[in-house]
């Protein structure tokens, strides 16, 4: 089947961000713990749902607090994720492939739960190479909610049967399985290819220049099973 529309994550797909998300958690806690006695942050949990259980918590405790936990939180964030683009840089391939898949007529998205200003400092012409970005200051709820995902999909009119979300974190292909479209996993940021694969990712590969290349394959008739290894 040929795929029309690519949507892309951006942290470790299209490019290196250098966050640490366990420093953002911790920092998190010790902003919270002037609203009340936070529990250390769980390993397991994104930043953005930390963010949600230190909100919950805070406006059960101290609501009229909450708002002003929130956006000196949202401050914090933005402030190391901005950090963290001044050292990113995009992956070489990322501005070939799009100009790539544009040039055959595909339709293009980026979407992230990083803040729009990091994204835009480390590629400053997106808008050059991508159809459509849609960052969590773009939208109510980010992935994994499909919700993201769709929004994007309908913007750039696509049909669900043929479009693909491809991303480097298990919440990249649950968001994709959410929306009722394909999945791709790519291995060039925080997940392994075991991660990924157990998310249920219908392709594997190395990064998105691989992905592309076996897709190219897959829809040129040569075969090419899931997933891609």
């Amino acid at each position: 089947m040929k795929i029309e529309s690519f949507v892309f994550d951006f942290d470790g797909t299209l490019a290196e961000l250098r966050l640490d998300f366990a420093e953002m958690k911790l920092r998190l806690s010790s902003l919270a713990e002037s609203y009340f006695a936070p529990t250390p942050p769980p390993p397991f949990l994104p930043v953005l749902e930390w963010l949600a259980w230190l909100d919950k918590r805070i406006r059960e405790s101290n609501g009229d607090r909450t708002g002003e936990f929130r956006q000196k939180a949202l401050t914090l964030i933005s402030e190391m994720e901005l950090e963290g683009a001044r050292s990113g840089a995009l992956f070489s391939f990322t501005r070939p492939l799009l100009k790539a898949l544009a040039q055959k007529g595909a339709k293009t998205a980026i979407i992230t739960r990083n803040c729009e200003a990091a994204v835009r400092l480390v590629f400053p012409d997106l808008s050059d190479y991508c159809s459509a970005f849609f960052s969590r200051d773009h939208v109510l709820s980010p992935k994994p909610d499909p919700a993201h995902l769709i929004h994007a999909l309908e913007y750039l009119r696509a049909d669900l049967r043929t479009a693909i979300m491809i991303g480097d974190h298990p919440l990249d292909i649950q968001t994709g399985k959410a929306a009722g479209v394909m999945t791709a996993g790519v291995c060039s940021g925080s997940s392994s290819r075991d991660e990924l694969v157990r998310a249920g990712a219908d392709w594997v590969a190395d990064d998105c220049q691989r992905l592309i290349e076996l897709l190219t394959t897959m829809e040129s008739g040569d075969g090419c099973s899931r997933p891609v290894s």
